[in-house]
C-alpha cells in the first residue's frame, strides 16, 4: 500500500482496516469516534481495486463516486494508492505565557506544615582515620539530625553519592519527601521520609499541577517552597485524534496497542507542555520532584495505562477510583524519575478527579447555600448540594458543544465563529471570530448563541424544525436537509457555506437535553426544585465562553436570576494545584470524594424521561423556563 503525499509504501497485510495500517506507518489521521464509523473525520481518497467499504455513512454519494472511503470502515485487499487528505491543525487558543504570580488560596501557606516535598541543605563531618563511617551512614545520621528517620535512599542516588558529597565539600543540598499525618495534627517526632535528590548545587522543590482533559491538557509549574506559579502551559490533548469523547476513546483502547498508544500520546502532550515550561523558566523537567494529577475516570486509566473497558460496561465499574500513587519512572512521565505521581480521587465511572479537584476549588463543601456545580464538556458532570450533603452524577452529553457531530463544528481555534445575532427581521446574521479573520466554522459558544438566535427569531421552532418556507435565501434544503447558511462561501477561509442543519440542532438538542435532565434529576432526587437553587457555580474552560441568556433561553441552563451564575475556569487544574501543596486540602479531597453520594442516572427510566422532556427548546414544559416563555408570547410564539 502507497501514501500520498507523504511517498510512504508499506506491506499492509490483507483484511486489515486502511486506518489500522496508517497507524502502523506512523502516519496521522483524526478519528474522533475512535474508529466506529459515526464522525466520517477520517474519510481518505482510495484509488486501487483492492477496497471494501464496510460502511459509507458520512459520505455523500458525490464522495464515494470520487473515490472516498472511510479509512475505519473500509477493509484492504490488495493493492491500493491511499492520499489522507490535509489533517486539521489546532491553534492554541489559551493564554499559556504566565508570569511568576501567588494564585490566591484560602489558606496561609505554611510549606513545613502542608508541604510532603521539601528541600535542605545537610551538614556533615568530612571522614578521616578516626571517623570512618560510610558514606550513607553519615548521611543518614545527618538527616536524623534534621528530624528525618527513617529515610528510604533509592539506589539511583545511592551510586552517585560519593561524587555528590565530595563535590559539595560534605554540605549537600537535598530534596526529599516526608510523611505527614493524615489529619490536621502535625506529628512530633522524626519523620519518615524518602530521598528525591543529594546535590552538590542549588536545587529547590518544583511541583507540577497537571488536568489531563478530555480535550485540553492543562500544567501548572509550581514553587513548592514558596507557593508561586511559575509558568502556566496548555495544550490540545494528542489523544483526540483517537476519539473526542471518553467512550470513543475506550474503544479504541480495546483494538491492537490501542492502551498504549493511548498512553504514549498524552505523555507526549505533556512533554511538549514541559518543554515550553522550560523555555520560559529555565527550569528542567528533571527538576520536577512531584506531580498532582487530576481528569476523569478515563483519562486516569489512559493515564496510568489501566484497562477502561470495564467504565462502559455494565455496572460501569472502574479498576480503581482513588489509585495509589506512583513513581514517575515507572509510568514513563518525563519529570524526575522517583517524582511522585498523585494522581486524585474520584468517585465513580463518569464522575472523576477532574470534578473532586473542581469542587475543592469551587468551596462547595464550605457553604451553606444551595449550590449546582456544573461542569460542562463531553460529559455533563454536576454536584447538587452544600456543607452537609453532596450528590453527584454525570451524563454523555456528547462531543457537539466542542464541535465534533456538527457538519461545520470545530473547535475554539482560529477561525470559530463565537458568538451569533440574528436580524429578526431580514434573518441576516452577524457573528465574531476568533481571531478576527474569516470563519471556518463554529465552536461551543457560537452552536449555542446560534441556536438560541434561530429560536428568537423563529428560524426553528421548539421541536428544531428549520423553517424553510420563510422566504430567506438563509434558510434552505441542503445536502444533509433542511439548513441555515450562517456564512457564504465567498466570506469564508475554505470557501464553502458554512451552515447549521437539521441533523446538527438534534445533536445540540440531545446534548443539551442530557446536562438539563442530568441537574434535574438530581435536584428531584433530593427533593428540592432547581428554583431552590441559590447559586450556578460552572467549572471548566469552555464554561468561560458561554452566554448565560444564550444557554437559558435554548434550556441548557436553568431559568434562574444572571446573578446566580459564576464561572470559574479550569477549576479542576486549581484544586489540583491547592491538592499539590498542601497535604491537608489532599485529605479533604479525600473526603470530598467519599461524602458525595453518586447517581447511576441508567438505574431507572427517571433520567430517560427527563431527557425525553428536555428535546425541546428550551423544554416540553415551557414553565420551567418563564423567562423564555416571556420573550415566546411577546413575539407570538414565532
Amino acid at each position: 500500500m502507497a501514501f500520498h503525499p507523504s511517498n510512504l509504501s508499506v506491506e499492509a497485510p490483507s483484511g486489515g482496516l486502511i486506518s489500522e495500517v496508517v497507524r502502523l506507518a506512523g502516519l496521522e489521521i483524526a478519528q474522533p469516534c475512535g474508529g466506529q464509523g459515526r464522525c466520517g473525520r477520517c474519510a481518505v481518497l482510495v484509488q486501487g481495486e483492492g477496497a471494501r467499504r464496510r460502511s459509507t455513512i458520512r459520505l455523500s454519494a458525490d464522495d464515494v463516486a470520487a473515490g472516498y472511503a472511510l479509512a475505519c470502515q473500509t477493509v484492504i485487499e490488495g493493492d491500493l494508492l491511499v492520499t489522507i487528505p490535509p489533517q486539521e491543525q489546532v491553534a492554541r487558543r489559551m493564554v499559556t505565557d504566565r508570569a511568576a504570580r501567588r494564585l490566591e488560596l484560602p489558606f496561609p501557606y505554611h510549606p513545613a506544615e502542608m508541604q510532603t516535598v521539601r528541600a535542605l541543605q545537610l551538614r556533615m563531618d568530612a571522614p578521616s582515620l578516626q571517623d570512618n563511617a560510610d558514606d550513607l551512614t553519615r548521611v543518614r545520621n545527618a538527616l536524623a539530625s534534621a528530624g528525618y528517620s527513617p529515610v528510604a535512599f533509592p539506589l539511583a542516588l545511592l551510586r552517585r553519592l560519593p561524587v555528590v558529597l565530595r563535590q559539595a565539600e560534605w554540605s549537600p543540598r537535598v530534596i526529599l519527601e516526608a510523611e505527614l499525618a493524615t489529619g490536621s495534627v502535625i506529628p512530633q517526632g522524626p519523620l519518615p521520609a524518602r530521598l528525591l535528590e543529594i546535590s552538590a548545587d542549588h536545587v529547590k522543590p518544583v511541583g507540577l499541577a497537571l488536568d489531563i482533559g478530555t480535550t485540553t491538557v492543562t500544567a501548572y509549574l509550581v514553587d513548592l517552597a514558596s507557593g508561586d506559579v511559575l509558568s502556566t502551559a496548555a495544550e490540545y490533548n494528542g489523544q483526540i485524534r483517537c476519539g473526542e469523547d471518553v467512550i470513543s476513546r475506550i474503544v479504541y483502547s480495546g483494538k491492537n496497542g490501542g492502551l498504549a498508544e493511548l498512553g504514549e500520546l498524552v505523555r507526549e502532550t505533556v512533554a511538549a507542555l514541559l518543554e515550553r515550561l522550560e523555555r520560559r523558566t529555565g527550569i528542567p523537567p528533571g527538576q520536577i520532584h512531584k506531580v498532582s494529577v487530576a481528569g476523569n475516570t478515563t483519562m486516569i486509566h489512559l493515564f496510568l495505562g489501566l484497562p477502561p473497558a470495564s467504565i462502559r460496561l455494565t455496572p460501569y465499574i472502574p479498576v480503581a477510583n482513588q489509585p495509589e500513587p506512583v513513581m514517575a519512572g515507572e509510568i514513563g512521565l518525563g519529570v524526575h524519575p522517583l517524582a511522585t505521581v498523585d494522581c486524585l480521587p474520584g468517585v465513580a465511572s463518569y464522575v472523576g478527579a477532574d470534578i473532586t479537584a473542581g469542587v475543592l476549588a469551587a468551596e462547595l463543601a464550605e457553604t451553606d447555600l444551595l449550590t449546582l456545580f456544573i461542569d460542562v464538556g463531553t460529559n455533563g458532570e454536576m454536584v447538587l448540594g452544600n456543607r452537609d450533603w453532596m450528590v453527584t452524577c454525570a451524563c454523555s452529553a456528547g462531543p457537539a458543544f466542542e464541535g465534533a457531530g456538527v457538519v461545520d463544528g470545530m473547535r475554539a481555534t482560529q477561525g470559530a465563529i463565537e458568538e451569533v445575532w440574528i436580524n429578526s427581521d431580514t434573518l441576516e446574521p452577524t457573528f465574531r471570530v476568533i481571531g478576527e479573520g474569516k470563519p471556518r466554522g463554529l465552536c461551543g459558544s457560537g452552536l449555542i448563541s446560534l441556536l438560541a438566535e434561530l429560536l428568537v427569531t423563529g428560524a426553528v421552532d421548539r421541536a428544531g424544525n428549520v423553517k424553510v418556507d420563510l422566504g430567506s435565501p438563509r434558510l434552505r434544503q441542503g445536502q444533509h436537509g433542511p439548513e441555515y447558511v450562517v456564512a457564504w462561501g465567498p466570506g469564508t477561509e475554505h470557501g464553502r457555506d458554512i451552515v447549521l442543519t437539521k441533523v446538527d440542532v438534534d445533536n445540540l438538542l440531545r446534548a443539551k437535553a442530557a446536562i438539563y435532565a442530568g441537574f434535574s434529576v438530581l435536584a428531584e432526587s433530593v427533593g428540592v426544585s432547581l428554583s431552590d437553587v441559590q447559586q450556578v457555580l460552572v467549572g471548566g474552560s469552555f464554561g468561560q465562553y458561554i452566554n448565560v441568556e444564550k444557554a437559558i433561553q435554548i434550556g441548557l441552563l436553568p431559568d434562574l436570576p444572571w446573578d446566580r451564575f459564576r464561572f470559574l475556569g479550569n477549576t479542576a487544574v486549581l484544586g489540583t494545584y491547592r491538592a499539590l501543596l498542601s497535604h491537608h486540602e489532599r485529605q479533604k479531597m479525600r473526603d470530598l470524594a467519599r461524602k458525595m453520594t453518586y447517581i447511576e442516572l441508567s438505574a431507572d427510566n427517571t433520567f430517560y424521561n427527563a431527557f425525553t422532556a428536555a428535546l425541546f427548546l428550551p423544554h416540553t414544559e415551557m414553565h420551567r423556563f418563564p423567562s423564555v416563555a416571556e420573550v415566546w408570547e411577546r413575539d407570538g410564539g414565532r
